[in-house]
């Protein structure tokens, strides 16, 4: 027997929890991008998901003051009532549906953590999930951590790669059990109409399907805000919503978000968050608390930072429109979707080979559709400053056209 000096230890090997999960390939992007800069290379950073603006100051002040009067303990589960009657409150402006209860709401450390929450509670072995692709990539890890099968649904080039109700009807089988919907829509800023929204609403309603709707970017749109599941439906009964402050506020770093669902599925999550994270920092809390409540200032934030979004895609979209490259009009969030097939002929993940070619020989961070399910697309952010943005789209330009 070896000595226990000398033996070696065994091969780590995943659980079947988490073997079959993949990397984020926008974070694996964002770590590439920071070796070169460490290196000293000026990379044009366009894979971010994030806005490149700083939290407003006014609800930087209402973190700080809140910390200064106590907000440093532990706070419901669920979330301290004054901001989840605040997140009803702001729902209930815009619902077609019946009100929504402060109860309704269960907030989160971060939108992701709402999208985990509902996808566990949901959904299990045995059941499928339609996902429409291109997608975020976290969707479809969502479904696997919950055992449950993701059922990817093409979008139509021709339609901004956006699904109709057809499109899932097609592709359900009796095993279907949900839809997610994002809207507007990471990687491609494509942006469902009301009636769009309806047809699908009212399709999983028929079939009796859950659906979790993705709003975390629907005050960033042009114009904003975006149509919302509650402006297109009557009832809420087997519906999800997600949404929190990452994007409209420049609070990515915060890690606040919410889901508002029927009370039985809210405390379901509840028990199960309990056990995870038990509550979204106090702090950030009162910091989002901010963000809703002082009306004046937030629309007056989130308009600047808007409209600066929207001259940044101007400028890239009309030097698209020059070029004859193929890509998705954005209508909302800070992405353009670019085919990228014809600048590498022949290759199964053309986004791969053309995202590696323009870091190592461009110095332009982009993220490869396949990780959103379109491997011959790219995705390029157009969260960062304008001169950054028209450079790095020249160069993308110069080696995709």
């Amino acid at each position: 027997m070896p000595s226990a000096a000398t033996s070696t230890p065994p091969a780590f090997a995943p659980s079947a929890n988490v073997a079959r999960l993949q990397e984020s390939a926008t974070l694996a992007v964002a770590a590439r991008a920071r070796e070169l800069r460490a290196a000293g290379r000026p990379v044009i950073d366009l894979a971010a998901g994030e806005p490149d603006f700083d939290t407003p100051p006014f609800i930087r002040a209402a973190a700080a003051a809140a910390v200064e009067q106590g907000a440093t303990r532990y706070t419901a589960t669920e979330g301290i009532p004054a901001l989840r009657r605040a997140i009803a409150d702001e729902a209930n402006r815009r619902s077609r549906a019946t009100a929504i209860a402060p109860e309704e709401v269960m907030v989160t450390t971060g939108s992701k953590q709402a999208l985990f929450n509902a996808c566990f509670a949901l959904f299990g072995p045995g059941d499928e999930v339609l996902v429409p692709v291109p997608g975020w990539v976290s969707y479809f890890e969502m479904i696997t951590l919950a055992r449950a099968d993701a059922v990817s649904v093409m979008g139509d080039p021709s339609h901004g790669l956006k699904v109709t109700a057809d499109d899932l009807a097609r592709r359900a089988t009796p095993r279907t059990r949900g839809v997610i919907l994002n809207s507007p829509t990471n990687p491609t800023g494509a942006v469902y109409s009301a009636d769009e929204l309806r047809a699908i609403l009212e399709l999983a309603d028929a079939r009796g399907w859950w659906v979790i709707a993705d709003e975390i970017y629907r005050r960033v749109a042009y114009p904003s805000p975006a149509p919302s599941v509650l402006d297109a439906l009557e009832s809420r009964e087997r519906l999800v919503l997600v949404d929190g402050v990452a994007k409209a506020f420049a609070m990515t770093g915060w890690r606040l978000g919410w889901s508002v669902a029927p009370r039985a599925v809210t405390a379901a999550m509840a028990a199960l968050q309990s056990h995870v994270t038990s509550n979204a920092a106090a702090v950030s809390q009162h910091a989002a608390l901010a963000a809703l409540t002082r009306t004046e200032e937030s629309d007056a934030a989130v308009g600047a930072m808007v409209s600066a979004f929207a001259e940044r895609r101007d400028a890239a979209v009309r030097l698209l429109d020059q070029s004859g490259v193929r890509y998705v009009r954005p209508d909302g969030a800070f992405y353009l979707y670019l085919h990228v097939a014809d600048a590498a002929p022949g290759a199964e993940d053309a986004g791969a080979v053309i995202a590696r070619r323009l870091l190592d020989e461009h110095l332009v961070a982009v993220v490869p559709g396949s990780a959103f399910g379109t491997p011959q697309w790219i995705r390029v952010s157009y969260a960062a400053s304008l001169d950054q943005v028209r450079a790095g789209v020249e160069r993308i330009i110069a080696t995709v056209a």
